[in-house]
């Protein structure tokens, strides 16, 4: 498995504390959570759920930033209860963390709107760096999803085999800032460029990977070796 990409420097000193809710109807992995955030400054939990309907309505209840989201929970479940926050407006996104990464979990749960999706293994920094990106609406994925979204998210009509044109120097440098999470205008700021010079350069390098969005982008990359080894979060 590709080794750990840290997404992000830690939040700055001066920044108030992320907000979030954990749910998952293990209280043992619960107050686990709760203690690994409860030691960084950076992190506030302000609620639990055991369920996917408690989940809802505390969510809605609390306002967090981000709600650590189990999949497998009585009372509907993760992916229902991620569908039913995005339909009723919830400022909230969602982290799915859970130990599940077939198909039959994966995809109907990023379909249904959460905002990334890590693997209860990941260690301690990657799931900080995680919720701090969820925040901020960039898509975090476990490396063994990203590896299942490349077919499945790949451009409508592309041939089993993609275009092998290769990425110039400058689409290299923009995918390698992708997978880590820097948005088009950080990407812009790095590399002297304006931001619709950025998404040129994507859309020109999504054509030849033959993927349509960041995240088949950053995985497809990882997957023919064009971003060597490295822990995909997007």
């Amino acid at each position: 498995m590709p080794r750990e990409v840290v997404l992000r420097d830690a939040a700055p000193r001066d920044a108030a504390p992320l907000t979030l809710l954990i749910a998952d109807d293990h209280p043992v992995v619960r107050d686990g959570l709760r203690g690994m955030f409860a030691a960084d400054a950076g992190f506030r939990v302000v609620g639990e759920a055991a369920g996917g309907r408690e989940a809802v309505d505390r969510t809605l209840a609390l306002d967090p930033d981000v709600v650590l989201m189990d999949l497998r929970m009585p009372e509907g479940g993760g992916v229902a209860a991620i569908a039913a926050l995005r339909a009723r407006g919830a400022r909230a996104r969602v982290l799915v963390l859970t130990t599940y990464d077939s198909d039959t979990d994966t995809l109907p749960a990023i379909e249904a709107g959460a905002t990334g999706y890590l693997l209860k293994d990941a260690p301690r920094e990657e799931l900080f760096a995680a919720v701090r990106a969820t925040a901020e609406g960039r898509s975090v994925l476990a490396p063994a999803v990203a590896s299942r979204l490349v077919t499945s998210l790949r451009a409508p009509g592309a041939d089993e085999t993609p275009s092998r044109t290769p990425l110039s120097a400058r689409e290299r440098e923009v995918l390698a800032l992708v997978a880590r999470g820097t948005s088009n205008r950080e990407i812009a700021r790095a590399l002297f460029l304006s931001e619709a010079t950025v998404k040129t350069h994507l859309t020109h390098l999504y054509a030849k990977l033959g993927v349509t969005d960041r995240a088949a982008a950053v995985a497809t990359g990882y997957e023919r070796g064009i971003l060597g080894t490295g822990r995909a979060g997007v």
